[in-house]
């Protein structure tokens, strides 16, 4: 064991430094100190923290605890290239760095304090260590500071070469045009907008001018407006001023009440996500806590707490060094505030840029932060932690002892990724609802903050750029200064002050809005963009407001019948003559005749549409079939039945995002479903351990012990079994899963795993339920135990680990085994060092030796919609892994090409010929009833075009697995596209394949949209599926618009997370789903579900009905105007083209409202086929794309029916009774009134009770009403047999032969749904 170190205290954070050299770095806790005396032989003269020169008797102070030396920058760098590329040490080099990197790396998160490093390592103040940056100054100021390492001062060089390093790296940060100043905690010098979520349309203020704007920019209400103000005009008065006016202020009544209701529903919806609470860190003067709020618990550092108690008897002699050492200050001790920190909860827009907030697992981050402090709050960490003290120093020590195998031990503080995000600064994220992404995030408290008590976070001020939509870039600074009122000010600081210090930011450290905590441990993040400038709402386009495509098709024939009014109007002038006279002026009289051929353009269409449509959403909120259905846009209901084109999200849409081991094969056997039994038995037999002194006998891939059970197997049973041992071992070790313990819904502890990608649980899962438990992890060590027995069978040491990228697709381990359970940590040569490798097929099958059944087992497997890993191993010995440490070592130094240079380390020592053990199949489970639902979908002649931020090979596997692409269908992949001729070559070939499908990433995406955008589109509208993945949300959205634009066909898009808001707010139809992983997607889409398998039923049978419906309503309504149209041209053809009005007054109104409104809205209840049949036969909804119900076709047919009826009404009735008087008119109404009821019972297919009650009603109504309209008919006339046979007489001839025609065209030609219903 090395010889005890004496070291000085510890200062306060704020107190002045006058020695360059000092460590500025380094933060150690008082309370932390080690008790145990220290030998006289080793207190020589060295400097104290604060710089003053003290005699050796002054130096009898206790040694500091070997703790875990925190490097700001280093996490970035391990991330992406494994665990420890600069924490490792290597052999023959200089052996002081050796040192402080081995430990670096010492500490065994298993025993640590739950804060995390607050403190650091002893070695670290040794007089060597000082000396060996003074031979060695360009190691401090090169490679490590080029890959962002913090290291203490001492190996910065000399001043000068520091502060001009940090002045080079101010000059490159500071950009005033572009960042902002945070001061965590406290007050904010500006102003930054509300933390509120809208998807509100309109303000106060906007509502009115843009509703109004949004009705009069359709011709017909523009129409009315001019006729309504024409009635102000004497000469052009007919009638009533109330007939005209009264309709079109009945239809923007009920308008601009249903955008209202529609808006208040949508703020109410977003009020409940501001109003969310959240914990928030107060931090007050003692004294001067905040009034009217509920202080609870301070928040303190586990370490403080624990140190309390651990270390009371040391704080009289420790504080009076600490005194002893302020007076030698020539400005007297400075006085450090401490500040009272409460917990106070906050609604969610009332957080404000700098506030602390208190997030644990599972809550939604409210906005983009800045992540502080991570404290672990998992029971089995705490209970490892109390009892592992000893122990760690044991093992540190074992570690610090091996002299020549010191690359062994090395490692970045990095891999504790795994380690439950707590008492090392680190946390998961789930970040699905805003990249679409499946994997969970790392993301790291930075060691400044981490390694500060809570109280002390006040002193921290964040600088950050201008707010971005980039979710996957941040640049930052993070600095520590001497007061809060120093972090308040805009002041720069310099590092050379000896107080303050300062540690970048990255993406690393960030939370965005919308991301969930995944992790059990307790994370400390300050705000720094909130509301409007957070990522997920700038990547967010703005609400608009939505008009059906059936609402412009309407428009249009509107203007058909405004010009045939003012045709007609022309025509009965010109024919009496463009002639003055007194009284009688040419124009007016065209004036007057357009007011009274005002009905052929009906003001009633909007109100029955509207009232349509409110119908249509009542139904689909309330069917049975759709639990949860809510409409959110009630004026598209129609576009439903138009759908040509879906867009949908994967992840939570399709899938669940829950994945499954499915099949595992091992060369010459594959296992699936209850075959996994047998695999359960042969891990059994092969982790079989004998009975030894104590169980310390642990099982090695070389061991091989021997049961009863499988003594008596044939030769190939036994190899079989060894290679589902091989691989099953391979698997339980080859991951990044770290095991947890917390509490469910009924206080029950139950053992959970966290991991960065659900399919690393998975397989963890998976190799528990077939016999081999996780039971312990951390950054050194691996511990795996039976099912069966409970018994630790596995152990091993974590040498190397190299983490999964998306360009490497792989990731690999390498570990020794320890043959005995046993103290302390075996040396490189006692025990065996495997390495293994797990990755995708497309890379593994270079690296693995060669064999005959890999690419034909890989592909089956694909073609299951399998996500397949390929599993391999290679033993290394002692020396080759001492080779291989000593050349990745030098590699990470580098300071060009590092990552490459790592890599071809790694893959000339370790990724070669590699033993093949196995495959294994992994599934994302789907969204209940997704295949069928896809196929009805396809059927019904709708293109799905998949897109997700996801991977390629998981978008794949996926689109497979949900038969979006069909077995044995061509994928056409077009991935990191960057040359544009290559991009002209895929899509030549695409258009000579127009029946493959195309998987397409984000990058090549990119490219076709900015330079390729009409032919990209052109071609992939013709394929029958497309696959983008890697898309980022305004990619979506730009997806779904040239879509709609290019094809003028309607887009629906689908999706569950914050990521698809823009997607479903830029198409013409927007589905949200509602799920565990939020609402944001629902609340800004048109009609919200719970089940993705329920868009089938809003699609094919709600809105088949909404849109048939709607159509036959408004055919049936412009019918209904153009009758009395045609009457009153007769009517003034027979005065001799006087415009003269035919049906005055209540007449009028009466006619539009209560003798026909009833039954014509209730055609909105009427179905030409029944749900089965519509689900039955997709094919049919087919037939609503192209638009026959409501076409010019069937326009004119309407109008002829229109032409034909009111002629015969208007002309018989004048031949039968007098060209002008009120038998005429009595004769004429009625049977007008009476030919609407039977023409609306003629149209209906299926009848409902409201229909029967409707046309009953309204005639029963219409002849008790005309006792009343003595005004206008002859009340005697109406008690002779005259007037009957006449109305019945003219209504004969006016609906028998419509009646015919309709009858012979069903014969001859009969619709589709006529077909389907008699098979």
């Amino acid at each position: 064991m090395p010889p005890s170190t004496s070291h000085p205290p510890a200062k306060p954070p704020d107190s002045p430094v006058d020695d360059a050299d000092s460590d500025s770095d380094l933060e150690i806790d008082l309370e932390e100190l080690d008790p145990q005396p220290v030998r006289e032989a080793e207190r020589s003269k060295t400097k104290s923290l604060l710089g003053k020169t003290r005699d050796p008797a002054e130096q009898q102070t206790p040694r500091i605890a070997l703790r875990t030396l925190r490097m700001g920058g280093l996490r970035r760098g391990a991330k992406r290239n494994g665990y420890g590329e600069l924490g490792r040490g290597h052999a023959g080099g200089d052996e002081d760095t050796d040192s402080l990197l081995r430990d670096g790396g010492g500490s065994n998160p298993r025993y640590s304090d739950a804060s995390a490093g607050g403190e650091d390592e002893a070695p670290l103040l040794s007089e060597h260590g000082r000396s060996s940056s003074k031979r060695r100054p360009s190691l401090a100021g090169g490679s490590f500071r080029r890959v962002g390492l913090r290291l203490p001062s001492f190996m910065s060089g000399g001043t000068a070469d520091r502060r001009g390093q940090d002045d080079e790296f101010g000059k490159e940060e500071d950009d005033p045009s572009s960042s902002r100043l945070v001061a965590v905690g406290s007050s904010q010098s500006t102003r930054f907008p509300p933390n509120i979520i809208s998807n509100a349309k309109y303000t106060a203020w906007s509502f009115l001018p843009v509703t109004l704007y949004n009705e009069f920019s359709f011709f017909f209400n523009m129409y009315f407006l001019l006729v309504a103000l024409s009635q102000v005009i004497p000469a052009l008065r007919i009638g009533y001023l109330s007939t005209y006016v009264a309709p079109l202020a009945f239809v923007l009544v009920i308008t601009l009440g249903k955008e209202a209701y529609d808006d208040i529903e949508r703020r109410r919806r977003d009020n409940e996500a501001n109003s969310e609470e959240y914990t928030v860190l107060q931090f007050d003067e003692p004294g001067k806590g905040a009034r009217g709020v509920r202080p609870k618990k301070n928040m303190r550092s586990n370490h403080a707490r624990k140190g309390s108690k651990r270390y009371a008897p040391e704080r009289d002699r420790l504080s009076d060094i600490q005194e002893e050492e302020e007076q030698t200050e020539a400005d007297g001790p400075r006085q450090r505030p401490s500040w009272i920190v409460s917990e106070v909860s906050k609604k969610s827009r009332d957080l404000k840029v700098g506030d602390v907030l208190k997030l644990s697992k599972g809550h939604r981050v409210p906005a983009d932060v800045i992540i502080l402090k991570c404290l672990s709050n998992d029971p089995a960490a705490h209970k490892l932690e109390q009892e592992g003290p000893s122990q760690e120093e044991s093992l540190l020590l074992d570690h610090a002892a091996e002299a020549g195998e010191s690359s062994s031990v090395l490692k970045s503080p990095v891999e504790d990724g795994a380690a439950e995000g707590g008492s090392n600064g680190e946390t998961f994220i789930r970040t699905d609802q805003l990249d679409g992404e499946t994997d969970w995030k790392l993301r790291l408290a930075s060691p400044l903050s981490q390694n500060l008590a809570t109280e002390d976070l006040v002193r921290l001020r964040v600088t950050g750029g201008k707010p971005d939509k980039k979710v996957t870039e941040f640049v930052g600074t993070l600095e520590l200064l001497p007061s809060r009122q120093d972090a308040m000010s805009t002041a720069a600081f310099s590092q050379d002050d000896g107080v303050s210090k300062a540690a970048p930011l990255s993406i690393d450290h960030t939370a965005w809005a919308n991301t969930v905590i995944a992790s059990h441990a307790t994370t400390l993040a300050v705000i720094v963009y909130t509301g409007p400038q957070t990522r997920s709402a700038l990547s967010t386009s703005p609400s608009r407001s939505k008009t059906g495509l059936l609402e412009y098709e309407i428009n249009s024939l509107t203007k058909i019948l405004c010009f045939l009014t003012l045709a007609l109007s022309i025509v009965l002038v010109a024919l009496e003559g463009f002639n003055n006279t007194k009284g009688n002026i040419w124009y007016v009289k065209i004036m007057r005749f357009l007011v009274l051929f005002s009905t052929i353009v009906p003001i009633s269409l909007r109100v029955n549409l509207d009232m349509g449509k409110s119908v249509y959403s009542w139904f689909i909120q309330r069917d049975p079939g759709m639990p949860g259905a809510v409409v959110r846009t009630s004026t598209i209901p129609e576009d439903l039945g138009r759908i040509e084109y879906l867009l949908s999200d994967k992840t939570g849409t399709l899938t669940q995002n829950e994945m499954e081991m499915r099949k595992i094969h091992v060369g010459t056997v594959s296992y699936a479903n209850d075959a996994m039994d047998e695999v359960s038995a042969y891990v059994r037999q092969g982790f079989h351990l004998p009975p030894s002194a104590n169980n310390q006998a642990l099982a090695t891939p070389s061991t091989s012990h021997s049961s009863a059970a499988n003594a008596g197997a044939t030769r190939t049973r036994r190899e079989i079994g060894s290679r589902v041992r091989d691989v099953v071992l391979a698997l339980a070790l080859c991951h990044n899963v770290t095991p947890t313990t917390e509490e469910d819904e009924d206080g029950r502890m139950v053992n959970s795993y966290q991991a960065s990608s659900p399919d690393e649980i998975a397989i963890v899962r998976w190799t528990e339920s077939v016999g081999l438990r996780l039971a312990y992890r951390d950054r050194k060590s691996i511990v795996v135990e039976s099912t069966e027995t409970g018994r630790t069978v596995v152990k091993v040491r974590i040498l190397d680990i190299f983490p999964f990228t998306s360009e490497g697709k792989r990731m690999g381990i390498i570990v020794q085994f320890y043959e005995r359970l046993q103290p302390g940590v075996p040396g490189i040569g006692s025990g065996e060092i495997w390495f293994y490798q797990k990755g995708a097929d497309t890379v593994m099958g270079s690296i693995v030796a060669a064999n005959d059944w890999l690419d034909e087992e890989t592909a089956n497997m694909a073609r299951e919609g399998l996500r397949t890993l390929v599993v391999g191993r290679k033993r290394l010995s002692a020396a080759e892994y001492q080779e291989f440490s000593v050349k990745y070592q030098e590699a990470s130094l580098t300071i060009s090409g590092r990552e490459s240079g790592m890599q071809a380390v790694v893959s000339r020592y370790l990724e070669h010929d590699l033993e093949l053990l196995g495959v294994t199949g992994v599934k994302d489970k789907l969204q209940k009833d997704v295949k069928p639902s896809l196929e009805l979908l396809r059927n019904a002649g709708i293109k799905i075009w998949m897109l997700t931020g996801d991977k390629v090979e998981t978008a794949r596997c996926v689109a497979v697995s949900s038969k979006l692409v069909a077995r044995g269908q061509y994928i056409h992949t077009v991935a990191k596209l960057r040359r544009k001729d290559a991009a002209q070559e895929n899509l030549d070939l695409l258009r000579s394949k127009t029946d493959a499908c195309l998987l397409i990433d984000g990058e090549s995406l990119s490219m076709y949209l900015t330079h390729y955008r009409t032919e990209f589109i052109s071609v992939a509208v013709l394929l029958p599926a497309v696959v983008a993945c890697r898309c980022s949300p305004t990619q979506k959205a730009e997806v779904a618009k040239l879509i709609k634009e290019y094809t003028k066909k309607r887009v629906c898009c689908i999706g569950d997370g914050g990521n698809d808001v823009s997607m479903i707010q830029a198409a013409d139809v927007g589905v949200g789903i509602v799920g565990k992983e939020g609402r944001q997607a629902s609340l800004a889409a048109d009609f919200s579900i719970t089940q993705f398998h329920h868009l089938t039923k809003l699609l094919v049978w709600h809105g088949r009905n909404s849109y048939k419906r709607s159509a036959k309503l408004a055919q049936f309504v412009i019918h209904r105007g153009l009758i009395i149209a045609v009457c009153q041209t007769m009517y003034s053809i027979a005065l001799k083209f006087e415009p003269e009005g035919l049906y005055k007054d209540w007449l009028m109104v009466g006619y539009a409202t209560v003798y026909t409104a009833a039954p014509v809205l209730s055609l909105v209840l009427d179905k030409d086929v029944d749900e089965n049949l519509a689900n039955l036969y997709p094919e049919l909804y087919k037939e609503l794309t192209s638009g026959r119900s409501l076409s010019y076709r069937t326009f004119f047919v309407w109008v002829f029916v229109s032409i034909y009826q009111g002629c015969l009404i208007q002309g018989l009735s004048q031949v039968l009774t007098e060209v002008d008087g009120p038998r005429m008119v009595a004769v004429s109404y009625t049977v007008l009134v009476l030919n609407e009821l039977l023409m609306v019972a003629i149209e209906i297919t299926t009848w409902h009770w409201v229909m029967v009650l409707s046309i009953v009603g309204t005639f029963l109504m219409f002849v008790g009403s005309i006792p009343f309209l003595g005004g206008y008919f002859d009340l005697g006339f109406l008690l002779t047999v005259g007037f009957y046979w006449r109305v019945a007489a003219i209504g004969a001839m006016s609906l028998i032969p419509t009646y015919a025609a309709k009858v012979i065209q069903r014969t001859m030609k009969p619709p589709s749904y006529r077909k389907v219903q008699g098979i």
